[in-house]
């Protein structure tokens, strides 16, 4: 018993971190400016969750599935910026990434609550369109 209390006082005395000052004044807890505090916000009927579009097929005026969107890029101000489609390819191999400006891509909702995409172009164009090379990995010369 007289070796545990003996450890435990030499452990507490070369620990600086638990060891105090005499007079010690403790600091003020940090406090964070109002532009800083978290402000939380409920999901509305109406909001698009990005994991939920994700994977949405895209279709076009003649009722084609055309593509699927693939990703969401935003600005610096968070605005979107485009959407990045996936066109072609089997389950993901030899899929083609292009991105299309936002306002292009008409989204609503159907019966149920499922997202719906549409776009006015086909499948030979978004083929002929730049490839979208995600940054860092761009093809090496």
């Amino acid at each position: 018993m007289n070796r545990h209390v003996l450890l435990t006082a030499l452990l507490l005395a070369g620990s600086p971190a638990l060891a105090q000052a005499p007079n010690a004044v403790p600091a003020a807890p940090a406090t964070l400016n109002d532009d800083l505090k978290a402000k939380f916000v409920a999901q509305a009927p109406e909001d698009v969750v990005a994991s939920k579009l994700i994977g949405t097929s895209i279709r076009n005026g003649a009722n084609d599935t055309i593509g699927s969107v693939a990703d969401v890029v935003f600005d610096e101000k968070r605005a979107i910026k485009s959407y990045v489609v996936s066109v072609g390819g089997f389950l993901g191999l030899n899929a083609k990434y292009v991105a299309v400006a936002p306002e292009t891509l008409r989204l609503t909702r159907k019966e149920g609550g499922a997202l719906d995409a549409v776009i006015e172009t086909d499948k030979d164009q978004l083929r002929a369109a730049p490839e979208y090379v995600y940054l860092g990995s761009e093809p090496k010369k």
